[in-house]
């Protein structure tokens, strides 16, 4: 079985909320696509519900979109500590942390109900396990905490 790199990470060193640079993988044309762990929560001492986590996810498809030329996904950490997100190219870890910044504060401080999208039973494949009451609580928590633009030592971005 090939070596996974998240399963290499000692995650007791880590000190979320950060943004890490995963790798960045060369396709045959010269085309570029990193790989970032958006982590949010403590790993083993934290992990935001599975309501919140699945209404962040929503919210973030289209927030990190806006903010980060590239854009290609953003997936949930099984540990629901966190994200994977892929982009074309290759951006900074602080013009990363910068963009989820300003995503978390939009969920925060303006998203309301109405702007969650995919939360139908035509659009979602669990449309019932949304919460955004717990989007914009963890939200507020991670942003109180800074977000960092390195794993092992805090570095809180500013604008």
């Amino acid at each position: 079985m090939g070596k996974v790199e998240s399963f290499e990470l000692d995650h007791t060193k880590v000190k979320a909320p950060y943004v890490r640079l995963i790798t960045v993988e060369e396709g045959a044309k010269g085309d570029k696509i990193s790989n970032f762990d958006l982590r949010l929560v403590q790993p083993n001492k934290n992990a935001i519900p599975t309501g919140g986590l699945h209404t962040i996810e929503h919210l973030l498809a289209g927030l990190l979109r806006d903010r980060i030329d590239g854009y290609i996904d953003c997936s949930p950490f099984g540990c629901r500590t966190g994200f994977h997100l892929l982009v074309w190219g290759n951006p900074s870890t602080t013009e990363v942390a910068k963009a989820l910044k300003e995503s978390l504060e939009e969920i925060r401080d303006n998203i309301q109900w109405k702007d969650v999208p995919g939360t139908t039973i035509e659009s979602c494949g669990n449309y019932r396990d949304h919460s955004l009451f717990s989007a914009k609580q963890w939200s507020r928590d991670i942003l109180a905490e800074g977000i960092s633009d390195d794993p092992f030592e805090r570095h809180v971005v500013e604008y």
